[in-house]
């Protein structure tokens, strides 16, 4: 009894640090209607300023002050103003996929502002790490430990109160269940709302605070698995109660000090069943919760009187310009590619051939998010799948890998429909978190396992062999030429199967399913059919991926590059087939120029910044900031050509963008 007590009490402080992040989640869903996806960034955010601030000689308590309740309510208050409020309030996937660009972003500016390097561990805010103020069972409690307890006491009590009896608690639920009523009885909901954010950021801040002298460093990956202990204990208490979701998060701490202390010592399962404690609980919770199942879906009285989006349309264009384009455009492309093949240097081809390669995975987010509206959080997962089958076959059994490819592409295709289960009573944000929970426990479990993702060092894919023709040389070209041509077979099939059967109907259903419902269409078979192929398109991608860099690891293919990946997309254009290709060469262009950049302006996290920002325009721009940019220029130049050889247009249609 004492040794499971010694293991169990230590988990009591990490609880109620998840606990933290669990309330302001809750807190933050109940008073804003947005699962903030970016929590553990700004917790983050504020264990990087507090570290800062003392490490420049500023006292704890100041230091503490001012990253909890100044930096993270302005910080609230910057993402309210700037991001959320200008998202409707049904507009589910925009919400989502803001918090992605955000939990993405917040990191990459960081480490922009202050440079690659991490910040050391900061002293505590409350007593010190290595003071024992008290003993229970024989176990030593330090003051952190004690400190966390009882500053999450006191943010339990005090918050419930607040909620549940105060006019300002009620005026917070009524924002986000319909601010318009709201607004009949003379309150502002803006400002309601606002003050929720700026909270809900300061428990994220508190939190970061307090967890931060935990680690050697301040890191973001620290804060990823705080985030997500949390979101399993918000989804016990179905994102309704601040006490349960306190006392979930507590439990989550305890069992998960209890495995820490009886698991096997040193095995990648045992590791592996630690961290994905959490990602089992959220899983399961999502297909037997009815609660979460609706999460996102509106109850406003009164959302009726939303006038339907206006849908996006091609623009018209002259006749000169329009016969230009479609003579210039297939030059252009022409052109590019005989540069790569001739004279273009091996290091541009290499990126080139890179970029296509993430097209294919990039497709795959084209098919679930472009033409269903749900945001899948785990097609990188799925290109590792098929990576890593492949380069099992290919090394351990002599399989070519060409075939390899295909298999891997089969394999991950079995993936898919196995993440389509719970897809079929899911859709908005209970979706996106059950394809997070996938992702991230394939990276706890799955792909750490030797038979899976091969040793710590990778797991080599070779380059393909077709007959006499070898493309595992020291150039790149015949392997650029291979990709191209997959590439295009691919984006081929993609947009037929866009512009068929499959691809209007889901869009009919993205659009109206309570419409597409009454007249008779079912959604629940194609949804599977397009998972399913969707991800055999990402790992096919992932497998010439790894032929392309030749060995691969699971650092390659993590939850990380999933969210990121979707932002990507998203922000240069996520309902054509050609917005997926632009924005796989386009990243990896990007990355590759970033990378002459001085290593103190950290250039992936600008790149990743630089996305994230284009993210924040998917509720006004859902067609992608490249492809709007792109029909201002279409406009400017008709606009030039009409005062040159008169106003005579033709309109272009909309299969004519994908």
């Amino acid at each position: 009894m004492s040794e499971a007590l010694s293991y169990a009490l230590p988990g009591i402080p990490f609880g109620c640090t998840f606990a933290l992040v669990a309330i302001g989640l809750v807190l933050s869903y109940q008073s804003t209607g947005v699962f903030n996806f970016a929590f553990g960034a700004q917790a983050y955010v504020s264990a990087v300023a507090y570290a800062v601030m003392v490490r420049h000689g500023l006292g704890r308590g100041v230091a503490g002050v001012l990253a909890i309740l100044v930096l993270s309510p302005l910080l609230g208050l910057a993402i309210d103003r700037l991001v959320f409020s200008r998202i409707p309030t049904g507009n589910d996937a925009a919400k989502t996929i803001a918090a992605l660009g955000l939990m993405v972003g917040l990191p990459a500016a960081v480490t922009i502002l202050l440079g690659p390097v991490q910040e050391a561990s900061p002293p505590s805010l409350l007593f010190d790490v290595n003071t024992v103020v008290l003993r229970v069972a024989g176990t030593p409690v330090d003051g952190v430990q004690l400190a966390t307890v009882v500053v999450t006491l006191l943010v339990v009590v005090v918050l419930t109160v607040t909620m549940r009896t105060t006019l300002l608690g009620l005026e917070m639920r009524a924002a986000v269940e319909s601010p318009r009523l709201l607004r009949l009885q003379g309150v502002s909901s803006r400002r309601v709302t606002s003050l929720a954010w700026m909270v809900s950021s300061a428990l994220a801040g508190l939190a970061g605070v307090l967890l931060a002298p935990r680690y050697a460093t301040v890191s973001i990956d620290n804060y990823t698995v705080l985030l997500v202990a949390a979101i399993a204990a918000a989804a016990i208490a179905s994102l309704d109660s601040l006490g349960v979701a306190a006392l979930a998060s507590i439990g989550i701490g305890v069992v998960m000090g209890l495995t820490t202390g009886y698991a096997p010592a040193g095995s990648v399962w045992s590791t592996g069943l630690l961290s994905a404690i959490p990602f089992f609980l959220l899983l399961v919770l999502l297909a037997v919760n009815p609660k979460l199942r609706r999460l996102g879906q509106s109850s406003d009285p009164m959302a009726g009187i939303d006038t339907p989006p206006v849908p996006t349309l091609a623009p018209e264009r002259s006749i000169v310009l329009d016969r230009s384009l479609r003579v210039l455009g297939p030059l252009v492309l022409v052109a590019g590619i005989v540069s790569v093949v001739t004279w273009v240097p091996s290091s541009w081809v290499f990126v080139v051939t890179a970029g296509l390669g993430l097209s294919l995975v990039f497709l795959s987010i084209t098919m679930i998010t472009g033409a269903a509206g749900q945001v899948s959080l785990c097609q990188a997962t799925f290109a590792g799948v098929g990576a890593f089958t492949a380069g099992q076959l290919a090394t351990n059994f002599g399989v070519p890998v060409v075939l390899a490819a295909i298999a891997g592409a089969v394999v991950a295709a079995g993936a898919g429909l196995v993440a389509a289960l719970p897809a079929l009573r899911l859709r908005g944000l209970a979706l996106s978190l059950s394809t997070l929970t996938l992702a991230l426990l394939a990276d706890a479990i799955a792909f750490p396992t030797a038979w899976i993702g091969g040793p710590p060092s990778g797991i080599t894919v070779p380059r393909p062999t077709l007959g006499p023709i070898s493309f595992a040389t020291d150039s790149t070209r015949p392997f650029f030429i291979l990709v191209l041509g997959i590439v295009v077979v691919a984006g081929f099939f993609v947009r037929r199967l866009l512009r068929g059967t499959t691809g209007r109907g889901l869009d009919a259903w993205r659009q109206s399913p309570v419409a597409s419902a009454g007249l008779g269409y079912s959604p629940n078979r194609t949804k599977v059919v397009v998972f399913a192929l969707s991800a055999a398109v990402a790992g096919l991608g992932g497998g010439l991926w790894g032929s392309l860099l030749q060995v691969v690891s699971p650092a390659d293919f993590t939850y990380a590059d999933s969210l990121l990946f979707v932002v990507i997309v998203v922000t240069v254009g996520v309902r054509s087939v050609a917005g997926a290709v632009e924005a796989g060469v386009g990243f990896a262009l990007l990355t590759h120029l970033a990378g002459y950049l001085p290593n103190r302006f950290s250039p992936a996290s600008m790149v990743a910044l630089l996305f994230s920002l284009g993210a924040f325009a998917y509720a006004a721009h859902p067609e992608g900031v490249v492809e709007q940019l792109r029909r201002k220029a279409t406009r400017i130049a008709d606009t030039v050509l009409a005062r040159a050889v008169g106003p005579t247009r033709v309109p272009e249609s909309p299969e004519a963008l994908a």
